[in-house]
């Protein structure tokens, strides 16, 4: 009898003992529903932080109970407390462009986006360029791609791109092909394509490496563009209830920027930085990880490409594409990409590659899976190296089961299904689509997914990744016919996609991902429950408060 005693005390005891002392933070969170993440009805009602981590989880404290000095005591007035969200997968300073460029996002139809685009270029002076981002053609109803007939009827004397919203192809006029010397003789280049018409004449449109063509063209971005760029997805980011992001590729320069922007105190959430392939890799695996104790900035990964974009009809298919006669493109260089990711594994730097298509995901996996063999071999493997595919969007039941046996992390974006319906079935056809967006198969097999949003190519809200999650359709409520309404996920399910689960892709679960004592203080707070509401309610909820290391950085 005595020896339960003792171990209910000892379970309550922290609660007793608030009851009878003031309580030791800088921030104290009470009269609100606080959801801890650790099980599906883990709730309490107060919690507290100090020097940025969590010191208090508890019942509800009253007045008596609270600050011994100096904290900031917030009542929640009953909203409700979820550990903070992490964005596992989202372009920061891309977002931030986004809002301070020619945005074209969310615009149903092409001639509305010529609309927006052509009254753009009337405050522009003759020669100057129009750079736009975002267009996406899935819902419009014209059923295809821009191209220059369609700039060139109001662009002659302005250079225009215009990239489409993932990031994988753009459309240019023709005053940019006669820059650029790109004509129906100019050959594609290795991993991308350049569209032509019936005639072989360019369109106008550049699919992935070959949008490489106009790059050194196209006017250069500074460094001061660039950190004001980045300070505009932050602000953004923390407004809507994100407390980090994984930045899935980048320079050293980016790196410098950002560290500037923390030495200025303006870096409001968490930035765990994967560097690009190329030279930024070859820099971080000469130098090894870097580590912020603050766990502010991390950097300790690598970002590569297999294919390219399923929308742009770039991704890497087994078979041609259903709508097109293709299998996509391979971005990568085969004689490039081995040597690194052995180097990578055995510093211990994490790698995760871009991959859409069942060949690009199987491709990948055959990489990896030599990688890990090589280094077993060679008694350099390291234990639970967290290797990552991005996106993993359509992968066969066979290579669904490589992603257990090698203990690969799927890092996926629910809001790419709910936005990808509208055309994905005509691309892949209903035998592939079985295939695709398969969270549920992954998750019953064992595995974890990291949930991410891919902004800018997507809107970048944690409400619609959540509400899509669990749904499965978009945000008018729709779902065609075959789109597999068995993958959806459980409201706790989701919310670990956005929590725990990218804090264990990113080496951080120890300090990350719940609401506990000795974690980091990191709080994304709304006005309704997201766990219990009508799914439809889910897009109408609003962040009230963000803390980031126990400090507030967005408050509504």
């Amino acid at each position: 009898m005595l020896r339960v005693f003792l171990f209910i005390f000892s379970i309550y005891a922290p609660v007793l003992l608030a009851a009878t002392q003031c309580i030791e933070a800088d921030l104290i969170l009470h009269e609100g529903t606080i959801f801890t993440g650790n099980s599906e009805d883990s709730f309490v009602g107060s919690i507290a932080s100090k020097d940025s981590h969590i010191t208090y989880v508890g019942s509800s404290l009253s007045n008596s109970d609270l600050a011994c000095s100096g904290a900031e005591v917030i009542n929640l007035k009953g909203n409700y407390v979820f550990p903070g969200f992490v964005d596992a997968h989202a372009h920061l300073k891309g977002i931030g462009y986004r809002e301070l460029t020619l945005n074209l996002q969310g615009i149903s139809s092409l001639d509305d986006t010529l609309k927006v685009v052509r009254n753009y270029l009337s405050k522009k002076n003759p020669g100057d360029w129009v750079i736009g981002r975002g267009w996406i053609d899935k819902l419009w109803p014209e059923k295809r791609f821009p191209n220059k007939y369609d700039l060139d009827a109001f662009s002659p004397d302005n250079p225009i791109v215009l990239e489409r919203a993932d990031g994988h192809a753009v459309v240019v006029n023709s005053l940019v092909l006669k820059l650029a010397k790109i004509d129906k003789n100019t050959k594609d280049p290795q991993g991308g394509f350049i569209e032509k018409d019936q005639n072989g004449e360019p369109t106008g449109l550049l699919v992935d490496m070959a949008m490489n063509l106009i790059t050194d063209l196209v006017p250069k971005l500074t460094r001061d563009n660039d950190k004001e760029a980045f300070l505009e997805g932050i602000k953004r980011n923390v407004s809507l209830g994100w407390t980090q992001i994984h930045v899935p590729g980048g320079t050293f320069d980016d790196i410098s920027i950002l560290n500037e922007i923390k030495s200025e105190n303006n870096l409001l959430q968490r930035v765990y930085f994967m560097v690009s392939d190329g030279e930024p890799a070859d820099r971080l695996i000469e130098n090894g990880p870097i580590i912020d104790p603050d766990h502010f900035l991390t950097v300790r990964a690598i970002k590569m490409y297999a294919d390219g974009a399923l929308g742009s009809r770039g991704a890497a298919l087994l078979e041609e594409y259903s709508d097109y006669d293709g299998k996509g493109v391979f971005i990568f260089l085969e004689e490039d990409t081995k040597p690194r990711l052995s180097k990578a594994l055995n510093k211990g730097i994490q790698i995760g590659t871009h991959a859409i298509g069942d060949h690009g995901n199987r491709v990948v996996l055959d990489w990896y899976e030599e990688t890990f063999t090589k280094a077993q071999k060679n008694n350099q493997f390291l234990e639970s190296p967290r290797w990552r595919i991005e996106h993993s969007q359509n992968v066969t039941p066979v290579d669904q089961k490589r992603f257990v046996e090698l203990n690969i992390i799927p890092s996926m974006q629910p809001s790419h299904a709910i936005g990808d319906l509208h055309f994905a079935i005509e691309r892949l056809g209903l035998e592939r689509i079985d295939n695709a967006y398969a969270w549920r198969n992954l998750i019953d097999q064992g595995l974890i997914i990291a949930g991410g949003t891919d902004a800018p190519v997507e809107i970048g809200d944690p409400r619609i990744e959540f509400y899509a999650a669990v749904t499965r359709k978009d945000v008018d409520g729709y779902h065609s016919d075959g789109w597999n309404l068995d993958q959806r996920l459980t409201r706790f399910e989701a919310l670990k996609m956005f929590t725990i689960w990218p804090a264990i892709a990113s080496f951080q679960e120890d300090v990350k991902g719940t609401i506990e004592v000795g974690k980091l203080a990191d709080f994304s707070i709304f006005d309704q429950d997201l766990m219990s509401i009508p799914e439809e309610k889910i897009l109408e909820s609003k962040n009230i408060l963000t803390v980031v290391g126990g400090k507030i950085v967005f408050q509504k």
